[in-house]
């Protein structure tokens, strides 16, 4: 049985028409002993790079513990506009075993910082066309306020340090922008 399944052997029936589990030791509500194993879940860090259109409920999904109570996300998605033109869609390139690198060291600040269980970091590669997303960041964590500040600082720590560049398409020309965030495009 997957995590995410409930195991309706533990339950007769009438403990499912209870509002709330007696709390007396003994009663008719017992914990399934099967899923007390799920307490030693490994927390896990899934990162993804491609060139195939993102989708916020697969890498929600992937983040899902039993033992937590949170699950946050970004989602980052190509706007139809900047600066008064008229965006069509965004172009993505990596430096793909440095932008690994750098968002494994993400995933590691993260969990030196914050107790989170499960960490996605998922962004598109390609042609991104108007609102479809070309990052998503999804953190779980027992409580809300770590999976909260995990997320916002993957997105700011990732514009800032991994070798991802965008170049916007408009109607009529198309350019590279410099991610003002980034540490190599500061000037001296």
């Amino acid at each position: 049985m997957s995590s995410l399944e409930i195991s309706s052997s533990c339950f007769n029936q009438e403990t499912k028409l209870l509002s709330s589990p007696p709390l007396a030791e003994g009663s008719a509500f017992e914990p399934c002993r099967g899923d007390m194993d799920e307490v030693e879940e490994k927390s896990k860090d899934i990162i993804n790079f491609t060139a195939e259109k993102l989708s916020v409920d697969e890498v929600s999904q992937l983040v899902i513990s039993p033992l937590c109570g949170a699950i946050s996300l970004f989602v980052g998605t190509t706007r139809n506009n900047f600066e008064g033109k008229k965006v069509i869609s965004l172009e993505y390139e990596a430096y793909l075993p440095m932008a690994d690198n750098e968002v494994r060291k993400i995933c590691s600040d993260i969990r030196q910082k914050w107790p989170v269980k499960h960490i996605a970091v998922f962004h598109r590669l390609g042609l991104v066309p108007v609102s479809e997303a070309s990052v998503i960041i999804a953190v779980s964590s027992a409580h809300r306020a770590a999976s909260l500040e995990a997320v916002t600082y993957a997105i700011d720590t990732l514009k800032a340090k991994v070798p991802i560049w965008k170049k916007e398409i408009y109607e009529e020309s198309s350019s590279w922008k410099r991610n003002k965030e980034c540490f190599w495009a500061s000037n001296n």
